[in-house]
């Protein structure tokens, strides 16, 4: 019995010793659970932040072994979808900017071609950009050149394009920003409650604060080489959506656009596009903004700043793609030059269209642009903000970011606004 109850009495103390071990088995299975929640938590923060090492030094190359065009195609896809890294930092204030009447947190947007039809704008909004630029966009939907029509030039940090403006059209585009619009203003008036109708004549075209959202609108491939009519139409049927409108008078990749070279086409398009902005129904009435080439020379450049004061044209981009190769050696494919090469073509003719225009116009600098020194030799030379793209493909999602703290650290205690042609000031 002793035995019996000795044995007992043991499997008794195994229960009661097994019983005392369970609680730090408990702790154990908590703590793991808990680091695990942790670290995989923090890996989400890491892996969705726009700035992560990740995304310049691991996924861009990755997507960079890819065709170029579905490289493009893979990230709208994705951005749409939201599957997309974020800017999780707020804006210095020494960034912020005015243009046409509306604040804008930060100078540096993106520029059109990115986001052809509209698909990725919050996305884009969200990776920290302080304008986002759609487009170009015709007023009949085209599949633009054959493939393939981009072209990446590896060692001199450029990019060689012939799209010919392929792009949804107006009525797909107009539709997919009328619903975006409407259904963040909607969501706006609950959280704010305020009524829709009130929000709508106070916030920005973009829907989103301190932000803003252009329109690039172009030339349908089988118009006329002098006709001015497709501007017209895709001003008046995407500019209620458009915190500005941009006439693409200077792509290199279609052959139709005579008013990129002949002042008769360019002035008779340029005032035929104010007339139907002036004329447009209701309140609002869009910014137009003029997009140029790179090519032009001296005397080019002030009859076309005269038009556009003559018109008063609300600002200038300067500029679209080059078909010159500066600084690009064997290379052969046809198309429009765009990254680091184009920099100083763009650079002068900002400096000079600011000069010409005298500082009353926005200039907003595009090319080459993939540094904060970059930026901001911009800035000084006359741009009141600037566009990025190549840049943003070659070296990921946290370029808006990477530029804006560069700046910050550049000015010194200074506003970009106050160095907004300096270069002209000090001759």
């Amino acid at each position: 019995m002793f035995r019996i109850g000795g044995a007992r009495i043991a499997k008794a103390g195994a229960r009661t010793f097994g019983t005392k071990a369970q609680p730090p088995s408990r702790l154990r299975n908590a703590v793991w659970a808990t680091s695990g929640i942790v670290i995989g938590g923090l890996g989400y923060l890491y892996l969705t932040d726009a700035s992560a090492g990740f995304h310049k030094y691991v996924s861009t190359p990755l997507m960079r072994q890819l065709d170029a065009e579905q490289a493009h195609q893979l990230a709208i896809s994705s951005m749409k979808r939201g599957v997309c890294p974020v800017d999780r930092s707020t804006d210095d204030s020494v960034l912020e900017i005015e243009l046409w009447g509306k604040s804008v947190t930060n100078p540096i947007g993106v520029a059109a071609g990115f986001d052809k039809n509209g698909e990725a704008i919050d996305a884009l909004f969200g990776l920290g950009f302080g304008s986002v630029e759609i487009g170009s966009i015709t007023p009949e939907a085209q599949e633009g050149n054959a493939r393939p029509r981009i072209f990446r030039v590896e060692d001199s940090d450029a990019v060689i394009n012939r799209m010919g403006l392929p792009n949804c059209g107006v009525v797909s585009a107009g539709e997919r920003l009328r619903s975006r619009f409407w259904r963040l203003l909607a969501s706006q008036s609950k959280q704010q409650g305020e009524s829709v109708a009130t929000l709508s004549s106070s916030v920005n075209r973009s829907a989103v604060a301190g932000r803003l959202l252009g329109v690039n609108v172009g030339k349908c491939k089988s118009s006329g080489d002098d006709s001015f009519d497709d501007y017209v139409t895709g001003l008046q049927q995407l500019g209620p959506y458009a915190d500005y409108v941009v006439i693409n008078v200077s792509c290199p990749n279609v052959t139709n656009m005579k008013a990129n070279g002949n002042v008769e086409v360019l002035e008779r398009t340029v005032e035929a596009v104010m007339k139907a902005r002036n004329k447009m129904s209701g309140e609002y009435r869009p910014p137009v903004v003029l997009k140029i080439g790179p090519d032009n020379d001296l005397q080019q450049l002030r009859v076309i700043a005269q038009v556009a004061m003559d018109y008063r044209v609300d600002g200038i981009i300067a500029t679209n793609t080059t078909r010159q190769r500066p600084g690009v050696i064997g290379v052969k494919e046809e198309g429009g030059l765009s990254g680091a090469p184009l920099k100083d073509m763009a650079l002068a003719t900002t400096r000079e269209m600011y000069r010409l225009t005298q500082g009353k116009m926005a200039i907003i600098g595009c090319g080459g642009i993939r540094t904060a020194e970059d930026a901001l030799a911009f800035a000084k030379a006359g741009a009141s903000c600037v566009q990025v793209y190549s840049s943003m493909t070659m070296d990921g999602p946290g370029k808006a970011r990477e530029i804006k703290d560069g700046v910050v650290r550049l000015l010194k205690g200074r506003k970009w606004a106050d160095v907004v042609g300096e270069d002209a000031r000090r001759k």
